[in-house]
């Protein structure tokens, strides 16, 4: 099955980039061909897929029409990345004009039947960057954390995921909630969870079975440019995405 899966959510520091590092290079372990998006004017994907310095050629060019997306895929050990560059700080004003929601899905248009994954890292600011994941999209995942501001960050995504599937990708699922950083000792985890069960079902989806549970090697791996598998694969994180992977996979 090929599929196009963002990773949104509108609040920052809830493993966005981690899970979809996780997701992307689990999914190359197990044999599928993967493209990675960068669309994070941090570039912490493409620094966590091991090309450190900046590439000549990005997905900001992609979208605005300097280059090809052929040009601009660059490879790294977990499969194929269209890097991310400082300058997409300024998507919303040098992407313009008619029809700019579609930018993104119209390049991938020549490449996608390439790979059986394609894995995109968005911005936390739900603007034209997210929007255009979103349109290219066949689904999305929602990374939070069980606290109350990931839960208002949800709700705000819950508006412009609503708005895409109206205007630019009726065909647009959310494939899950996925509870990231958690500590199942704490009272306040346990009922935070519960509200976030209860939000999934407002969005028409559901909350992964399994946390990815707090775990120091998340950041260790991403400091030495490794995925979560191949630098602690005993640790809960990677037995965790594991177990995503695995229900991601069952459908």
């Amino acid at each position: 099955m090929k599929e196009t899966i963002s990773i949104v959510n509108r609040k920052g520091g809830v493993g966005k980039t981690a899970t979809a590092h996780a997701l992307g290079a689990g999914l190359s372990q197990r044999g599928y061909k993967i493209l990675f998006i960068d669309l994070d004017s941090q570039c912490n994907l493409t620094y966590d897929l091991g090309i450190a310095n900046r590439v000549p050629l990005s997905a900001m060019e992609v979208l605005t029409g300097t280059a090809s997306t052929e040009e601009a895929i660059v490879s790294t050990k977990y499969g194929d990345l269209l890097a991310g560059s400082p300058s997409l700080a300024g998507a919303d004003i040098a992407i313009d004009g008619t029809g700019k929601e579609y930018r993104l899905a119209e390049a991938l248009e020549p490449v996608k039947d390439r790979y059986d994954y394609i894995i995109i890292d968005t911005p936390v600011a739900l603007g034209t960057l997210t929007i255009n994941a979103l349109t290219a999209s066949d689904s999305a995942i929602i990374p939070a954390q069980a606290d109350l501001h990931s839960l208002q960050g949800i709700q705000l995504l819950n508006e412009v995921v609503s708005a895409v599937q109206k205007y630019t990708n009726k065909d647009l699922t959310i494939k899950g909630i996925l509870i990231t950083r958690y500590n199942g000792r704490a009272i306040l985890s346990k009922d935070m969870k519960a509200n976030l069960e209860r939000i999934a079902e407002e969005l028409h989806t559901k909350v992964f079975n399994t946390p990815v549970r707090e775990c120091i090697s998340v950041k260790e791996a991403q400091a030495v440019q490794e995925s979560i598998f191949s630098y602690s694969p005993r640790s809960n994180a990677s037995k965790d995405y594991n177990a995503v992977l695995d229900e991601i996979l069952k459908g």
